[in-house]
């Protein structure tokens, strides 16, 4: 069973930037997970949404489309069944039994449904003013990333995942079936690929080596491996 929720207001999507604007400055970036589908006519306002965020320094917005829906008529070009199923994990991990789009995780911990842009632009500011738990190092030379991972004063020992996470910095679709056939709808941060690099313990120093080639950018996530909280993430500049 699929939730669908009712598309939100979206003056919403406007008001975020005005929401977070007096954000305490850091370095630390808060990830924002879309599950979204080509499929689904409640989500282009979260896309859109999504779009806002990816003009901004602070936010790692990623949007992960999901294969669910494709039944109804439209098979979403960016949906991969690995997205679904991380979609699921998180489900199972908050103790839920459902999944549903548009659905937004902010930096593995807290949950949105819908385009909800006031409540999002509050948890930004969140969890942009808490520290980061783990030092993550990144370096980008010639299509290759050099990743340390380093604990930090009270980072705790744990079962940690290093990810890369690859996306497709934008892409205009027209769909032609489906509950939004008719639309052209701009796609932002549309995640192509996500590789588990290693594990790390929290303790003591991890350093991996990872290829980047293409187009396509790339983020480093260091994540409970429930899923749950990020600890730290960096992009490619």
């Amino acid at each position: 069973m699929k939730i669908r929720p009712i598309a939100p207001v979206l003056g919403l999507v406007l008001a975020l930037s005005g929401a977070v604007s007096g954000a305490i400055a850091g370095d630390k970036a808060v990830v924002v997970e879309l599950f979204t589908s080509q499929g689904c006519s409640s989500c282009p306002p979260a896309d859109a949404l999504l779009n806002e965020l990816s003009g901004r320094a602070d936010v790692i917005p990623l949007a992960l489309h999901v294969d669910y829906w494709d039944y109804i008529g439209w098979a979403d070009e960016f949906a991969d069944p690995r997205f679904t199923k991380r979609q699921k994990a998180y489900a199972t991990a908050a103790g839920r039994h459902m999944v549903y789009t548009p659905q937004m995780i902010i930096d593995g911990v807290d949950s949105i449904v819908g385009a909800k842009g006031m409540k999002l632009g509050e948890l930004i500011e969140q969890h942009r003013r808490i520290a980061a738990k783990a030092d993550l190092d990144v370096t980008w030379r010639a299509g290759v990333a050099q990743i340390v991972v380093r604990p930090l004063a009270g980072t705790p020992r744990g079962k940690y995942a290093v990810h890369l996470v690859r996306f497709e910095p934008r892409r205009e679709t027209k769909i032609t079936r489906g509950e939004n056939a008719g639309r052209s709808i701009v796609y932002s941060n549309i995640v192509t690929d996500w590789t588990v690099l290693g594990t790390w313990d929290g303790q003591g120093e991890l350093a991996l080596t990872a290829e980047t080639p293409g187009n396509d950018r790339s983020v480093i996530l260091v994540q409970d491996s429930a899923p749950g909280a990020i600890l730290a993430a960096a992009r490619a500049e």
